[in-house]
């Protein structure tokens, strides 16, 4: 195992550090958590629709980062997509 030294940028501001801008040069606009804003929505493994949105087109789970969700609901979701694979209700792999 290679241990490797942490880098930290440091940038302008009070020890913030500053965000990095995409390849388009527009700034990163900060996702919300869709089940954080809206209390009424949950998480359920029978709702196919909503776990749709959060699987790629070839059957992956999309990754918290791209889909703006805290880190408790993307366990949930995790939890709820593989419990609806199982049950045979989504797909593991999407072949083409």
């Amino acid at each position: 195992m290679v241990l490797r030294a942490k880098t930290k940028i440091k940038g302008k501001g009070k020890g913030k550090g500053f965000t990095r801008k995409r390849g388009s040069g527009f700034p990163v606009r900060k996702r919300f958590c869709r089940f954080c804003v809206d209390k009424t929505k949950t998480i359920d493994y029978k709702d196919i629709k909503t776990l749709e949105s959060f699987i790629k087109d070839r059957g992956r789970i999309v990754s918290r980062r791209s889909s703006g969700n805290c880190a408790k609901h993307q366990r949930r979701i995790a939890v709820a997509i593989k419990r609806a694979r199982f049950l045979s209700l989504l797909p593991y792999i999407v072949y083409r």
